[in-house]
């Protein structure tokens, strides 16, 4: 309950971030705050349709594409 993972954001920093999120999810706002937050080379993807747990095993919603491309240009 104590844990703010957005206080240790910076540590991370200037790693690339990539975000991924289902536009219909109840914690989209906590995918705002840490893109906002983020520094370096960032991006954030909204899933259409897609809700808080969808991305764990929907696999069909799942960006594999975005994912991919991402990590090719950023590693």
């Amino acid at each position: 309950m104590n844990f703010h993972p957005f206080n240790d954001l910076d540590l991370i920093a200037p790693r690339p971030l990539l975000f991924i999120a289902g536009d219909q999810a109840h914690s989209r706002e906590f995918s705002e705050e840490a893109y906002r937050l983020g520094t370096g080379p960032k991006e954030l993807f909204w899933v259409p349709g897609a809700g808080h747990v969808d991305l764990y095993d929907r696999t069909g919603l799942i960006p594999f594409d975005k994912l991919t491309d991402f990590f090719r240009a950023q590693l």
